[in-house]
């Protein structure tokens, strides 16, 4: 009788453990990353003088050919310091001026990716971008300078520096750096790689698209260097129209797959890196405009985009000068490097977290309509040795209360009536890991 009460009690402090505990990898990822290292690459990046899209691609100092190679020969070095961990390779498009207002000439458009690929689940994938190009005033102009320090350097930078810590871990999932390029034109890296990633049947748990991270001094006045902005749009681009209905009569207006992978960064923020404000903008981007996390959302993979608060517009898409008292230009000067290896650190620990998490159930199905308490039941996981239901106010935009229920995959809520919340259940690892929340998709009557 003793040993089966000491049984039931080691059970429940396991299941308190898991469901309550932080991981002490995770903070060791916060302090491994370099505000100096991420300097220094910023710094070579805009050594280049343009890294327009079109820019020279034959210099060995100048252009976007020489600053896509030396990104790809720091991918390679670092691959071989984790004893050849990182497939490195580019994988480029053709574009042509025809149809194409903000192509001066046709190019080939050219991404440089480093894949680390997961012990269990190597067709999953967890993506961290930044962008290789800049611009001058004029999109068109691939001759002047264009240093880009912040717009984008600094996610440049953040993506090789992330690549440089979580190398030296292994991970279940896979992760890919990557640099995009011809993002100022029309977001064709992304887009090449979206389809890449459909041809090639890659399972993305999301895309961490990082545009300007650098800069702390709005041009509103403000300063800070702890707000920054996840922007995520809240349903699939390509939802079908009988999904689109259902939502009139369940809900889901803002329970997206992107819409949750935003809710995941702010909960591993407040988690480990409390100093930080994650802001989520219901937004896919700013307003009217775009990232290259778009072109994945566009092909149905989640992805959000990771980016300052605070804008300086005069640092953005200018050419270097001096008018009425104002430099204007993105030169590494206005760079917060302290700032930019905070937000490194933000998708260093988001992509830790899904990397060392089981997959989402598939199938989460919801009942309860009409009566005094909440069920769910969801299709049980590989890996996951439990799971835990979220739910929240309908006007939350966080998942504000959750219960771990152990390895099953049924529960009953009790008192918790279904017209008053949102729920959502998220697989868990035997360490505490855990994956996305996976909003209710079928209906159990």
């Amino acid at each position: 009788m003793a040993f089966k009460k000491l049984l039931l009690l080691l059970c429940i402090f396991s299941a308190m453990a898991i469901s309550a505990q932080t991981n002490s990898k995770i903070y060791d990822i916060i302090n491994a990353v370099s505000k100096e290292r991420i300097k220094n690459d910023i710094t070579t990046l805009a050594n280049f003088g343009t890294r327009n899209t079109f820019s020279d691609t034959v210099s060995n100092t100048r252009g976007i050919g020489a600053a896509r190679r030396w990104i790809k020969s720091e991918f390679d070095k670092m691959s071989t310091e984790c004893n050849n961990c990182l497939n490195v390779f580019y994988q480029k498009d053709f574009v042509t001026k025809k149809g194409n207002s903000r192509v001066p000439h046709d190019a080939w458009v050219v991404n440089v990716v480093a894949i680390q690929k997961g012990t269990k689940y190597p067709n999953r994938y967890i993506i961290m971008s930044g962008d290789i190009d800049s611009r001058a005033s004029d999109t068109m102009d691939f001759t002047t300078d264009a240093p880009g320090a912040n717009d984008n350097a600094s996610g440049m930078a953040g993506t090789m520096e992330a690549a440089r810590v979580l190398s030296k871990y292994k991970f279940e999932n896979s992760i890919i750096y990557v640099g995009l390029s011809g993002e100022e034109q029309g977001l064709f890296g992304g887009a090449g790689l979206a389809k890449y990633a459909k041809d090639k049947n890659w399972e993305i748990i999301g895309i961490l698209n990082n545009d300007m991270i650098g800069n702390i001094k709005g041009v509103d006045g403000v300063i800070s260097n702890r707000d920054f902005r996840i922007f995520s749009e809240p349903v699939p681009a390509n939802e079908t129209e009988r999904q689109r209905k259902a939502r009139r009569f369940y809900g889901g207006e803002v329970d997206g797959i992107s819409r949750q992978l935003a809710r995941y960064i702010h909960k591993n923020v407040k988690t480990y890196m409390p100093e930080m404000n994650p802001m989520m903008i219901y937004r896919l981007d700013r307003f009217g405009r775009g990232g290259h996390h778009r072109p994945f959302n566009d092909l149905g993979f989640p992805g959000i985009r990771i980016m300052e608060a605070h804008e300086n517009y005069t640092q953005q898409h200018q050419d270097i000068r001096t008018e009425n008292g104002i430099a204007y230009g993105d030169v590494v000067e206005h760079v917060n490097f302290g700032y930019a290896k905070k937000l490194t650190a933000v998708n260093a620990i988001t992509m830790a977290n899904l990397a060392w998490a089981p997959p989402s159930p598939k199938t989460v199905k919801i009942g309860g309509i009409v009566e005094a308490s909440a069920k769910l039941k969801w299709s049980p996981v590989d890996g996951a040795v439990g799971y835990k239901i979220y739910w929240r106010d309908t006007t939350s935009p966080t998942w504000d209360n959750s219960k771990y229920v152990g390895n099953v995959t049924e529960q009953t809520l009790d008192g918790i009536v279904i017209d008053n919340s949102f729920f959502g259940v998220a697989a868990v690892a035997k360490d505490g890991f855990e994956s996305v929340v996976v909003f209710p998709n079928e209906i159990m009557r």
